[in-house]
């Protein structure tokens, strides 16, 4: 269990924000943290500290009038720390190549590889042989209906019908390297994990895995990495000093040590 670090980008400015409050319409989003420093300053935070496996998260759709800002700070944080990042939102097989090429050590796909909330295999294969699932990372971000946890799409905004079970890790396990799940009920809330998730996550645990959502103290980590069983890598954004919070950075970098 390691700390991966993030760097959120809306609306060009890195963020951190409710998750389940992001609405394409307007470019709208309840703020917990806005930073006056730009991505390519965290990227260089994160490669000073040695930190690897991260990623950038660009939360403006490519038809916002603020996709093109977001883009640019994306780029010049993959250039600030080539080879050590990773880089989802937007991500098809047309551009993956492009981010590869900028510095990305792997892309993140979610949207492109779901068609009408099922997953669109032609989609999913075609891009995993384009960039060779070594360098793929599938977003397998849920939200709760009833009892099950369903994959969203678009940033977070829809569900599809693909729940997120063991049945469907080991679906997705043959087209990409690892999995990025962020808890979408309780992203951006600081009020502790998603259980169900990360029990779910730790019973099956064959590729690594990094989950996101909720984490605010050290005994939710604790809890974490007990649920994981230990197989889970974990980030932390509103809960972070460096994004106005209260855990301190230095810290956080040190807790697998702890362990």
């Amino acid at each position: 269990m390691k700390f991966r670090p993030c760097i959120d980008i809306h609306n060009g400015k890195v963020k951190q924000i409710v998750g389940g409050s992001l609405k394409d319409e307007g470019d709208r989003a309840r703020e917990n943290f806005v930073s006056g420093q730009d991505a390519a300053f965290y990227a260089r935070l994160y490669r000073r500290h040695g930190l690897e496996g991260g990623h950038i998260i660009l939360l403006n759709a490519s038809e916002s009038p603020y996709y093109e800002a977001t883009r640019k700070q994306a780029i010049e944080a993959l250039k600030a720390y080539p080879g050590g990042l990773q880089i989802g939102g937007g991500v098809t097989r047309e551009n993956a190549a492009d981010y590869l090429n900028a510095g990305a050590a792997k892309v993140i796909v979610t949207s492109y590889v779901f068609r009408e909330g099922e997953v669109d295999f032609d989609r999913l294969k075609a891009l995993s042989d384009e960039v060779g699932p070594e360098k793929l990372v599938l977003d397998l971000s849920c939200r709760k209906q009833g009892d099950d946890y369903y994959i969203v799409t678009d940033r977070w905004q829809k569900f599809t019908r693909v729940m997120l079970n063991r049945e469907s890790l080991e679906l997705f396990s043959d087209y990409a390297d690892e999995f990025l799940i962020h808890a979408v009920d309780v992203e951006g809330q600081a009020k502790g994990i998603e259980e169900g998730v990360a029990a779910l996550l730790g019973k099956w645990g064959r590729l690594p895995m990094t989950y996101a959502g909720g984490i605010r103290t050290r005994e939710d980590l604790r809890l974490l990495d007990r649920l994981g069983k230990g197989r889970i890598d974990f980030t932390i954004g509103s809960a972070l000093d460096l994004f106005g919070g209260t855990l301190p950075f230095e810290e956080v970098i040190c807790f697998e040590k702890k362990l």
